[in-house]
């Protein structure tokens, strides 16, 4: 199935370069591009080897040669573009956030869960085989009860003054930068990992002074979680020399697991008598990430893999093979919803409800 999918292309940016390696390695054929202007898209459709550009994204939408659509262009687009992919048969791969309201979200998720399309949400911190190691032996049982959950997201990229793109403007990004930006990325990989939800919360935001940007620049929240555990996250955009550092630790009645996006070969495991490094690949390696292990052990396998295993399970669902842990529209919706209940809590000075 995968080397006769035909995928469009919206947007042409980082994201959209992003996508289109995945695309490529999943053996599909990017048939049209659609850009800001049809310069863009011309020279977008030669940057990614499509093969043509569209003049807009509604053309699209509606081409005959397109089977799956992939929503790259700034967030205020997302909800319009991707609920009128779905009304036009597609299948739909949306740059996350989902949209940038709550209501816009469940939208989606009710739409997508009322048409026959897949959707996915390209949380891809998932795809890395140490997260998957964790996941399986927190599932197993070999954590025990799992009593603190905590860390952080940090990165520096809004540090410089003046520093900026469309995501600095709510108009284009929504009300939410760096917690609706990476947050929620965070918030969907401790989910994933655990199996615990985030019941409540309560946090508090900031922006730099000097800056001009709409939204927060970091945002600090404690939570508590449906199985009992009691967590904390930072998340910033503003901590110079963080370029990606996407770190947790789950800390359970016997064992801790520890994860660092900026070393993602490796995974700390925490006892009492003794702590361990578990290298990608060994042979202590279960299978859930063995399935994600696509180079041998030492050839260190980064983001854009993580993107390609995404992809490559994306459409293995449209063919039928569903894999475990695809993060769908309903995923998307459950960001959405962290992302209302960080700002409401922010504002009000109050823990919130995170609603299921």
């Amino acid at each position: 199935m995968t080397d006769q999918l035909r995928a469009g292309l919206l947007g042409a940016g980082f994201m959209g370069s992003v996508h289109a390696h995945a695309i490529r390695a999943a053996g599909a054929t990017i048939t049209a591009v659609s850009a800001s202007t049809p310069e863009r898209s011309a020279q977008a459709a030669s940057e990614v080897g499509a093969r043509r550009a569209v003049a807009s994204a509604d053309d699209l939408i509606h081409a005959d040669d397109v089977d799956v659509v992939h929503v790259c262009t700034p967030n205020a687009l997302h909800a319009r573009q991707a609920l009128a992919a779905l009304e036009a048969g597609k299948h739909v791969v949306c740059e996350k956030p989902l949209a940038t309201t709550e209501a816009e979200a469940r939208q989606l998720a009710d739409a997508a869960r009322d048409s026959s399309a897949i959707t996915a949400v390209p949380f891809v911190y998932r795809f890395y085989p140490s997260v998957r190691e964790a996941r399986a032996r927190i599932a197993a049982g070999e954590a025990g009860a799992l009593r603190l959950i905590h860390g952080s997201y940090l990165q520096d990229w809004m540090a410089p003054a003046g520093a900026g793109n469309w995501r600095s403007d709510a108009s284009l990004g929504g009300a939410s930068r760096a917690f609706a930006d990476i947050g929620i990325h965070w918030c969907d990989l401790i989910e994933f990992t655990t199996g615990h939800r985030i019941d409540r919360l309560t946090a508090s935001t900031a922006a730099t002074p000097s800056s001009d940007a709409d939204g927060e620049d970091a945002a600090v929240l404690l939570f508590e979680t449906d199985r009992g555990a009691a967590g904390s996250a930072v998340i910033s955009q503003v901590s110079q020399g963080r370029k990606n550092r996407l770190w947790f630790s789950v800390d359970g009645e016997t064992a801790a697991y520890s994860f660092n996006q900026e070393q993602p070969d490796t995974l700390w495991v925490g006892g009492e008598s003794h702590n361990q490094v578990l290298h990608r690949g060994s042979a202590s390696e279960g299978p859930d990430a063995a399935r994600y292990s696509a180079l041998p052990s030492g050839h260190p396998q980064g983001y854009q893999d993580c993107f390609n295993a995404f992809v490559r399970d994306t459409y293995a669902a449209i063919g039928n093979d569903a894999p475990d842990g695809l993060p769908t529209f309903d995923d998307g919706l459950r960001a959405a919803a962290l992302t209302q209940a960080v700002l409401e809590s922010a504002d009000t000075k109050t823990w919130v409800e995170v609603p299921r």
